[in-house]
């Protein structure tokens, strides 16, 4: 990294408003460099509930605009990126205490015309009798409702608009710090200092403070600015249970205290079960689940299944930290609005900063977007807005045809497993062909580390996708590590790939390879 170089835009925070603000500024032909103190997605933007939604629940607070911006993006992400975002059906088992039934149809009424919809079916009441999803559950849920949303691989999402912003001429530092700012002259002048403890200074035009959990801190401490607007960090935690159920479908179940729990099939042989809400007042990076988080969302299974659940069948859990829009009067965690708020310091001569405030995943792409209309106008440079139409690295695939994608993918490369091409086109999409390279055979993948894991991967994830561990590989890149835990193989894994990455050296990525395997 040269030191002293010049940007036209600094972006603190990889999460993924960040990676989603670099890579929009990239696109717009504006110099970025963005650093990250850990690693991409290494907080909140990898433990979400995995989820591309308008949020049904929000609509009993009133947030119609909130629901409608999200449900339009659901759309756009949808088409950006079908190898890891998908649609999902949700059962919600009717009861009768909790919301009555007019009042259910009236909000998924709302939720399926609250913005355009083509590539999701529209909601409708089922018989749980009859219905697959029925079998599950106590006998004493007669009917329910479904209706679609979408399902994300939240860490890869964050990836792959780094990868974006990078091919687009970004440069991306992770493990990499902001130790201070200060401006004059209309520049920004930042240090920045690296895990391995060497440091340097680079200038930019804008900064853009989207550190998640730590935008308060980061404002107050590295850069000596008050804000206007604060976060409410609140905890979110998920347990991961051995599959429950056999349909393809996800739950949503209503609790007495109003709040909701989903169960969404995962990763095969699993199912997860979230979330919590709870005010939290520690170090975001140190945040774990509790007992008695895990008892309550075993309990609210409870109340649906037929058969129990006991925290002692948790197989895996995680928990993040959300930094939600600060509102003093919202009470509860779960009534605080996840909306977002962009507070821009742009005083007359001074290097503008952009702060943001709250958000979702499912928004990032609009909060990117308005992020730069108003850098790009605050810099006098009218760069035109382009992402709404522009696939993710191996999303270029038609929105609904995935399913043609991989028949093609897998008739291409014969020799490798199912499972593996599968897995492949879901994580990689039309890039899975840079992830094999040349081989011709699983010998050809190089050294095998895991069932399913090769050298190969391993060398692509080090070179074009900013993995240095093992923690990196098994529960961002990918969700191997869970496998692994369950099969009790996880420690020598983990030690067997941090070796290998302390022995190997980092390439420069080469250009995405064509995918020649039919049309998409």
């Amino acid at each position: 990294m040269e030191s002293g170089r010049q940007y036209d835009l600094l972006v603190v925070g990889g999460g993924i408003n960040g990676v989603g603000i670099a890579r929009d500024a990239a696109g717009r032909g504006l110099s970025v460099l963005l650093c990250e103190q850990h690693d991409l997605a290494a907080h909140t933007s990898s433990a979400s509930t995995k989820l591309i939604h308008g949020g049904l629940r929000y609509l009993e607070y009133g947030e119609f605009k909130l629901v409608r911006k999200a449900l339009q993006e659901r759309e756009t992400l949808l088409r950006a990126a079908p190898h890891i975002i998908r649609p999902l059906r949700f059962v919600m088992p009717h009861m009768p205490l909790l919301r009555p039934a007019w009042l259910i149809r009236a909000g998924l009424f709302l939720y399926d015309h609250l913005a355009r919809r083509e590539l999701l079916p529209g909601s409708r009441g089922i018989d749980l009798r009859q219905h697959p999803a029925g079998a599950p559950l106590s006998n004493v849920f007669k009917r329910g409702f479904v209706y679609s949303d979408g399902w994300v691989d939240d860490a890869r999402l964050v990836v792959l608009n780094a990868l974006d912003a990078h091919e687009r001429g970004a440069t991306l530092l992770t493990r990499t710090q902001l130790v201070s700012a200060t401006r004059s002259n209309g520049t920004w002048h930042a240090r920045l200092k690296r895990t391995d403890g060497e440091a340097f200074d680079v200038h930019a035009s804008a900064m853009v403070n989207a550190a998640g959990p730590w935008v308060s801190a980061l404002s107050h401490q590295a850069l000596g600015r008050d804000t206007q607007h604060s976060v409410r960090l609140v905890k979110g935690s998920h347990i991961v249970t051995p599959r429950l159920f056999r349909h393809d479908h996800a739950y949503i179940f209503q609790n007495p205290d109003k709040r909701i729990v989903f169960a969404i099939p995962y990763e095969h042989d699993y199912t997860l079960i979230g979330t919590t809400d709870l005010e939290y007042h520690g170090d975001p990076a140190q945040v774990s689940i509790t007992a008695e988080e895990t008892r309550y969302l075993c309990e609210s299974i409870n109340r649906y299944f037929k058969v129990p659940l006991t925290p002692a069948e948790v197989c895996w859990s995680y928990a993040g930290v959300r930094p939600l829009l600060g509102d003093e009067m919202a009470g509860e965690p779960s009534a605080l609005t996840r909306d977002y708020q962009l507070e821009l310091d742009a005083l007359p001569g001074a290097a503008p900063l952009l702060s943001v405030f709250g958000g979702k995943i499912t928004t990032f792409r609009k909060l990117a977007e308005e992020a730069l209309d108003q850098l790009c106008h605050t810099l006098q440079r009218p760069l035109p807005a382009w992402t709404a139409h522009a696939p993710l690295p191996g999303g270029d695939i038609a929105p609904t045809g995935f399913e043609r994608f991989a028949t093609h993918f897998q008739q291409q490369f014969a020799w490798l497993p199912l499972s593996l091409t599968r897995r492949y086109a879901h994580a990689y999409g039309t890039r899975a062909v840079q992830v094999i390279g040349q081989a011709e055979s699983i010998e050809g993948l190089g050294q095998a580390f895991a069932p399913g894991l090769y050298e190969a991967e391993l060398r692509y994830l080090r070179d074009t996708e900013w993995a240095c561990c093992a923690q990196d590989v098994l529960w961002r890149r990918s969700k191997l590590g869970l496998h692994a835990l369950a099969a009790g193989t996880l420690e020598p894994l983990s030690r067997a790939i941090d070796a290998w990455f302390a022995q190997t050296t980092r390439t420069t990525p080469q250009k995405p390879a064509p995918y020649t395997g039919g049309e998409p």
